[in-house]
């Protein structure tokens, strides 16, 4: 996640400050002197660094604040307000034309930002919002461009519309409004060209295309990865073309995350999504104060939520969670919970999201989801009859699942051990359970803390839930 060093950092500066009890005023300096290197750090504009540091400190220093019962905390809520502030406090949400009419978008961005993908990202959510979106090859210069679209287009089940690499960019968006208007499409986004660098030529044919045809709104996608650089490139485009939004792509990645931190006080427009990945739902709204929430280590549990609601399979966890706590869950229910989890991201994606996660870093995520891949090989190697009566499960069997799974049997004796102690301790506590999740809706996230009862093939004998 883009944020993971710079959460790490703030954590254990905040940390440190809730040991002491009593602060000085010398203590909070000398935290916000380390929050100020570890924001440079992440690339975070030196000009923003100095003013969110100037504006904390006004706040933290006070009578009022170091005299409380909790005053570590308090300045742990300052910092949260100022950087949701920072990045704009409210949502934006792309507000499109009524039904009956036509919403034109223009996407806009350097080559190699994740452009053509994040476009077709863009139309699945409206067309899973009841929106009729069509796909405009507008990009005739990169080779396979066009090409790209149609494959994404085909991939999430959207309209496409192209004329070739012969025909003028503008010609190509006036043609596709007018076609999508003898269609009945109420979305046209247009997959405009990048390049590798900014240049008069590129931004000469956006102005063009937006006179040619009533764009409402102009999305530059920017490359998380690249920093300070992003917010560089968001500048321009934004004075030579007029942006409305902008989406950060590759915020999966190894990134310092400063871009995020310092596109909307740098150039007023608020960034709409962030690229979580390849997937063509691997699209996130953006939450200023939520995105505020996970970099100091609080977690994102609402928008875990919500990732839960759409991805989980509701009454399949339900009838799981039941069976789980009468005693009767098998190991078919087991990779139902395991399918449900990886909906969610995995492992890995669960945990940044909640709460206190960056204390865990001791916790090797990467052996983690290999050894649940062990679990899935082994049960996989299962017959029908075996996952569905974990009893029949006996010596000759655990050597021939062994075998087909391609793992040692010691592994196999260990889960089928702790797959019953998990059902004997979750069939105990059944009525509780039942009480606690009856309500549907979530049964399938609640359930995912159940995966800890095979916690032996995690590091350190347990898995981190």
């Amino acid at each position: 996640m883009a944020f993971e060093n710079l959460t790490d950092r703030l954590s254990n500066i905040f940390s440190n400050l809730g040991h002491k009890g009593k602060l000085t005023e010398d203590d909070v300096n000398q935290a916000l002197r380390e929050v100020r290197m570890a924001l440079l750090e992440a690339d975070v504009n030196f000009k923003l660094v100095k003013d969110f540091i100037a504006k904390v400190k006004e706040k933290a220093i006070g009578e009022e604040v170091l005299s409380s019962l909790t005053p570590a905390q308090t300045v742990v809520k300052i910092v949260n307000e100022e950087l949701t502030s920072m990045m704009g406090s409210e949502t934006t949400e792309i507000v499109l034309k009524p039904a009956g009419d036509i919403t034109v978008i223009m996407m806009a961005g350097l080559q190699g930002a994740g452009k053509t993908t994040t476009a077709a990202k863009l139309a699945g959510k409206f067309k899973s919002n009841g929106r009729t979106p069509v796909l405009v090859a507008c990009d005739i210069y990169r080779p396979a461009a066009i090409d790209q679209l149609r494959v994404n287009a085909e991939k999430v089940k959207i309209p496409f519309f192209s004329l070739g690499d012969k025909v003028n960019p503008v010609e190509i968006a006036r043609k596709a409004v007018q076609e999508a208007k003898e269609k009945h499409y109420n979305v046209v986004i247009l997959d405009t060209a990048g390049r590798l660098q900014i240049d008069e030529k590129l931004m000469d044919e956006l102005q063009n295309i937006k006179k040619a045809v009533d764009v409402q709104w102009t999305i530059l996608t920017v490359d998380a990865m690249t920093g300070q650089e992003a917010v560089n490139v968001a500048e321009t485009f934004s004075d030579k073309v007029g942006i409305d939004g902008v989406i950060l792509t590759k915020c999966d990645g190894d990134t310092r995350g400063g871009a995020a931190l310092s596109i909307k006080a740098m150039t007023g427009k608020p960034i709409l999504y962030l690229g979580m990945g390849e997937k063509l739902d691997d699209l996130e709204q953006f939450y200023p104060d939520r995105m505020a929430g996970r970099i100091l280590g609080m977690g994102d549990v609402l928008s875990l939520i919500e990732k839960a609601e759409k991805n989980l399979d509701a009454e399949k966890s339900r009838e799981s969670i039941g069976k789980l706590t009468r005693g009767k869950f098998d190991y078919n229910d087991f990779m139902v919970q395991m399918d449900q989890m990886s909906k969610l991201g995995g492992i890995s994606g669960i945990l940044k999201m909640l709460p206190g996660a960056s204390g865990l870093g001791d916790i090797d995520m990467d052996d983690t989801e290999k050894q649940l891949g062990k679990v899935r090989a082994i049960i996989q190697s299962m017959t029908a009859k075996e996952r569905s009566n974990p009893d029949l499960i006996n010596p000759s069997r655990k050597r021939r699942i062994a075998n087909g799974a391609g793992v040692d049997i010691a592994e196999v004796n260990r889960l089928v051990k702790q797959f019953e102690q998990m059902r004997k301790m979750m069939k105990q506590f059944g009525g509780a359970m039942r009480s606690k999740h009856g309500r549907g809706g979530l049964g399938g996230f609640g359930g995912l803390g159940n995966l800890g009862g095979l916690g032996g093939f995690g590091k350190g004998g347990r898995f981190p839930f």
